[in-house]
């Protein structure tokens, strides 16, 4: 059977999403082709002869995106079997439905497609699945190798940018699925709900060593938290570092975890990790309490400092506009982050974030997020919401078209802050008195990705 896999956005990643399912179908003798339209243009032959065409959907922008393909593509199609699989195709099946899409995969979605692909091949009298199911598996999948081999070239994904100037090629893999916690802002939850899978250690040296020999320099652990497994994770650094000891790598750690293994820090650092990534999101404890985080604003302070010892970059990501969000706690995000020295570290629109409330989101626990939700949006995938104070809401949206036209012109993220920090204040100036903080000239320059777009 001719199968098309599609990926429309992964962060400026070259799709595990794409290559891994693509292994697997191929090794059941299925004709796969992969088509990466953040990096290609759409092909509309390989459209019109496939039987079965799947949108890998892991994100927010990447479903949206889908949305937007599906009738065009039918059109040029009418007769394949049109599929989403991926985090986010349960969260939007409505949606993903009404514009023609029979079948849902969410969770371990690799055997879900082989299943699909045989039953419509005729292979499998007795498929394990519906095609009109939105399926949800959570099963122990034995992985195998993901198959790059019709995928854009590493060198055209985003690159890491070096303090000292140049960049690197950088691979992305996944030793995780799912997370063992139950954040109640994250589109994870209600898919895995507290459920997190890993992908046999040989694979993943597999997957890397294959990237390797293509140009990465550098890899990127897609893990939601690199530490759900530490006895995993760990010696899979430990034998990566032994094969390839010029190889970085980042991670992404919750703060909990990172503080629970604060002795672990050093491994990381020996075996070539160049940052941390951590969802820090608020630092304000009623907001993380909220938000069901697992940490405090204390535990945030304490990390940077372990994380500092240790000469380890950590980069933490913020949704700092939420219902419960005041001038007061957003003004004191900046200000420690002044004080931390981390203002190099933050990627300009982790503040100017705005909470995305999705289907199934455990968000709509919290009563004082729910009385501020409308009716669900199938276009926008998301519940809308408006702060009481409208004031917020223009700084959000200020926010973001400063940091657009900074970034656009190439504007160091010292001085972006330094407009995000004015704007700020004349917004709030009406609701409260701040002390004066001194801004620095240039920020420690970081190790980062070129592409800093996080939903």
């Amino acid at each position: 059977m001719k199968i098309l896999l599609i990926s429309t956005y992964e962060l400026g990643r070259q799709p595990f999403g794409l290559a891994s399912p693509a292994a697997w179908l191929r090794k059941r003798g299925h004709q796969v082709r992969c088509l990466d339209l953040s990096r290609q243009a759409l092909d509309e032959q390989a459209v019109r002869e496939a039987c079965l065409i799947a949108f890998y959907v892991p994100m927010h922008t990447a479903t949206r995106l889908t949305l937007e393909l599906v009738e065009p593509m039918r059109a040029m199609n009418p007769e394949a079997h049109f599929c989403a699989y991926g985090l986010y195709a349960p969260l939007a099946a409505e949606s993903l439905r009404a514009k023609g899409i029979e079948s849902l995969f969410g969770g371990e979605f690799e055997q879900t497609l082989v299943d699909l692909a045989e039953h419509l091949s005729g292979l499998s009298a007795f498929p394990q699945i519906h095609p009109l199911d939105s399926n949800i598996s959570l099963a122990r999948l034995r992985f195998v190798t993901p198959d790059r081999t019709d995928l854009p070239a590493l060198k055209s994904y985003a690159h890491l940018v070096m303090p000292a100037g140049g960049h690197r090629v950088v691979g992305y893999t996944e030793a995780s699925r799912g997370c063992k916690h139950v954040c109640r802002h994250c589109p994870i939850v209600p898919v895995y709900n507290g459920v997190f899978r890993i992908v046999d250690r040989e694979v993943v040296l597999a997957d890397i060593r294959q990237q390797v020999q293509a140009g990465a320099q550098h890899i990127t652990f897609g893990d939601p938290d690199f530490f759900n497994g530490v006895g995993h994770a760990v010696p899979l650094v430990e034998a990566l570092h032994r094969e390839f000891p010029q190889l970085t790598y980042d991670v992404t750690i919750k703060v909990e975890h990172l503080r629970e293994n604060a002795d672990l820090l050093r491994t990381l650092r020996d075996t070539g990790c160049l940052f941390i990534v951590s969802a820090v999101e608020s630092l304000d404890d009623g907001i993380l309490e909220k938000l069901r985080k697992g940490h405090t604003r204390a535990d945030f302070f304490r990390v940077v400092e372990d994380c500092r010892r240790m000469e380890l970059i950590l980069q933490p990501t913020f949704v700092p506009f939420t219902p419960l969000t005041t001038f007061e706690n957003y003004l004191d995000l900046l200000e420690q982050l002044q004080r931390l020295g981390l203002i190099g570290a933050v990627s300009p629109i982790q503040l100017a974030i705005r909470l995305l409330v999705t289907a199934g989101s455990r968000l709509l626990e919290v009563e004082e997020i729910r009385r501020e939700v409308g009716e669900f949006d199938a276009k926008s995938l998301t519940y809308p919401w408006r702060h009481r104070d409208p004031a917020l809401d223009g700084l959000c949206e200020e926010l973001q078209d400063i940091v657009a036209a900074a970034e656009n012109a190439k504007e160091s993220r010292a001085a972006i802050f330094e407009k995000i920090w004015s704007a700020a204040n004349r917004a709030a100036n009406r609701r409260t008195a701040r002390k004066s903080v001194t801004l620095p000239a240039t920020a420690p320059p970081v190790p980062y990705l070129n592409e800093p777009w996080y939903c």
